[in-house]
């Protein structure tokens, strides 16, 4: 059932996380240059590993409880990412480090979680419903 709800929702997540890191920047550094997540391959694997997470789970459509754990775990990457751009952004922060001006790259996992919370409670809807219609045989 690829025409689902959360398909669209995990979809976008995988494009905010695989298309748009390369259209927006992280932070400018001091030298007014501006840092991409592809320049650090930290980052760049964890946004990879979001997509790669939100397609496998797209393709789970016949497991839902598979498609939902990995939804989950998803949500907890997304998590990771933010945090490193928290404790990169506080702790690194000011004149003398690299961080001069944070960017709208900060902001995509926080974009990805909410349509990655938005899928898994689609997916709990449907789950619910398969249920509601077991108890009725």
């Amino acid at each position: 059932m690829l025409q689902r709800i959360q398909t669209i929702y995990l979809l976008t997540s995988a494009g905010i996380s695989g298309g748009l890191i390369f259209v927006f920047h992280l932070w400018t550094t001091i030298n007014e240059t501006e840092f991409y997540a592809k320049e650090e391959l930290l980052y760049l694997g964890l946004f990879l590993g979001s997509v790669v997470l939100s397609l496998i789970a797209i393709f789970m459509y016949k497991n839902r409880q598979t498609q939902f754990v990995l939804g989950r775990l998803n949500i907890i990457l997304n998590f990771i990412l933010l945090g490193l751009f928290v404790y990169r952004s506080l702790n690194l922060s000011g004149e003398i480090s690299d961080v001069s001006e944070k960017g709208i790259g900060m902001l995509l996992p926080i974009f990805s979680i909410v349509f990655l919370v938005l899928a898994n409670k689609a997916i709990k809807k449907d789950e619910d419903l398969v249920k509601s219609v077991d108890r009725l045989r």
